[in-house]
């Protein structure tokens, strides 16, 4: 699932807005010098971006009025509310307080996609039906596209192999006729979700707008969304305001996002129209498209990860998978049993989440590490899941690997041989294993600190998550701990989690 290397949501931003706020770290006496330092470099890092100029001066003079040095206290930690004020600006930027539109279940939804062309529409219809579809709802695609040369047949063969159901016409003229029919068919036959595809021009048309509004008259839409393309900068802004006056742009879908895009633009353009984001696309793939949540986006921009996003995916995995199965991986991990199998499977899933740059940006603190070791981190992955392949069941599923590969050498050598590593590589795989598995047999015996589902548990005594953040403390290597912001950012970090636990 690894494929083409792809780039962390707005890279270039992010990095610079992270480095920053994070300047504020390596600074002894925090003073308005410092303030209007760090101000600057996240205002230039913004306007860089194509954010337009007016809102990074409203965020600056936001920021600023809520920083009083002469008024703060002295036992305050001027750091923390310097970033966390910084942080909820670019939340405020990027959050027009508006509820999106939620599809109903049990009744048909039908949601109309509006675009120009090549901002990545058709590709969007398939990744929002496959969304929904994965979800468990009766999900369905119409294309109205008879603009563009060739679009319904990119249409079929996007929904063919998505699995999707759809409707369309290779005779038909009419968008209005098509969608009206499409729409309709699909309603008589229970669908809950239907999205219908339209056309889009290479630039905002009179005859584009009048052929959206027949459309959006035809079939009377429960939501419209423009999809907005993230790579065309300051455009973004004109481009939604323009669609808005014409047909009730209820949210926006932003694409592209794993291209080296600027992104600026498309942040103008939420604050514009005051129209929220619902999803982003972030690579080519079916499954590279993701629920904008704006706290968590945010903290991804500043380097502080988003470990809630992380733990989503990792629970929708697990939620498809066999119930038995994973609770007995919970009752196993919970006693702090960790077996060579277990390792293999975590790689699996770590593989399953997306690139390596993805799954590090999540990560508090790892996100620059991810960008930079991209390929490496992906080929390292391949190669330890190449030599657990290359290991006999017994192996795998022996209660103490470790003991089991030190106590016969000719192991690890004939290991070696059959993954075309060298045997250094085993030993060193090895090495992480039993870091990771006396960890597991640590924190497994911590009583009262999980739930029977897993999940650390809300109510879990002060005394437990203490003893939770030593053992993980004693398990990481200095350069990781100080990564995640030293004691304590993990115990942050821990808390992130816990109240994942507790959301679900």
């Amino acid at each position: 699932c690894f494929g083409k290397a792809s780039v962390m949501v707005l890279t270039a931003l992010g990095e610079k807005l992270a480095n920053a706020v994070r300047s504020l770290n390596s600074t002894t006496v925090i003073n308005e010098d410092v303030l209007n330092a760090m101000l600057k470099d996240v205002c230039m890092a913004l306007i860089e971006s194509d954010v337009n100029v007016q809102l990074v001066r409203q965020l600056r003079e936001n920021v600023r009025g809520v920083i009083n040095f002469e008024e703060m206290a002295g036992g305050l930690n001027k750091r923390r509310m310097i970033q966390q004020a910084v942080f909820q600006e670019l939340v405020r930027l990027m959050d027009p307080g508006v509820a999106p539109w939620q599809p109903v279940k049990g009744r048909p939804n039908t949601v109309m996609l509006v675009g120009l062309q090549g901002s990545g529409k058709t590709t969007t219809a398939t990744k929002l039906a496959r969304y929904y579809q994965r979800r468990s709802w009766r999900t369905c695609m119409v294309c109205a596209d008879t603009y563009r040369a060739g679009a319904f047949d990119q249409f079929k063969q996007n929904a063919a192999k998505a699995g999707i159901p759809f409707y369309g016409s290779y005779t038909e003229t009419d968008p209005a006729v098509i969608a009206s029919e499409g729409v309709d068919r699909f309603k008589r036959d229970g669908f809950e979700v239907i999205i219908v595809d339209t056309s889009g021009r290479h630039r905002q048309e009179d005859a584009l707008f009048e052929e959206m509004l027949q459309v959006s008259n035809a079939i009377a839409p429960d939501s419209v969304i423009f999809v907005m393309d993230a790579t065309i900068g300051q455009a973004c802004e004109a481009q939604a305001l323009a669609f808005k006056r014409t047909v009730d742009v209820g949210s926006v879908i932003v694409t592209k996002l794993d291209s080296r895009a600027k992104g600026g633009g498309a942040l103008s353009a939420i604050a514009a129209t005051r129209s929220p984001v619902v999803f982003v696309g972030t690579g080519e793939h079916i499954e590279d498209f993701e629920q904008f949540k704006v706290k968590q986006f945010v903290q991804k921009l500043l380097g502080m990860g988003d470990l809630a996003g992380l733990i989503d995916k990792v629970s929708e995995m697990s939620s498809s998978q066999d119930e038995a199965s994973n609770a007995e991986k919970m009752r196993r991990l919970r006693q702090g049993l960790f077996t060579l199998r277990d390792f293999q499977e975590q790689f699996a899933t770590f593989q399953e989440l997306g690139s390596f740059s993805q799954v590090m940006a999540a990560i508090p603190g790892f996100g620059s590490l991810g960008n930079k070791n991209e390929l490496e981190g992906r080929d390292q992955f391949r190669r330890y899941l190449t030599v657990l392949d290359s290991m006999s069941d017994s192996e795998l599923d022996a209660a103490d690997g470790c003991r089991l590969f030190s106590n016969c050498s000719a192991r690890a050598t004939r290991v070696a041989r059959g993954s075309g590593v060298s045997e250094r590589e085993v030993r060193t795989m090895l090495s992480q294993y039993a870091k990771l598995s006396q960890m597991v047999r640590r924190v497994g015996g911590i009583r009262g600190l999980f739930s029977a589902d897993g999940d650390l548990k809300s109510d879990a005594s002060a005394a437990s998550m203490a003893r939770l953040q030593a053992q993980v403390a004693r398990s990481l290597d200095s350069r990781a701990l100080q990564r995640v912001g030293g004691a304590s950012g993990l115990q942050s970090l821990l808390r992130q989690v816990q109240r994942r636990g507790v959301a679900d």
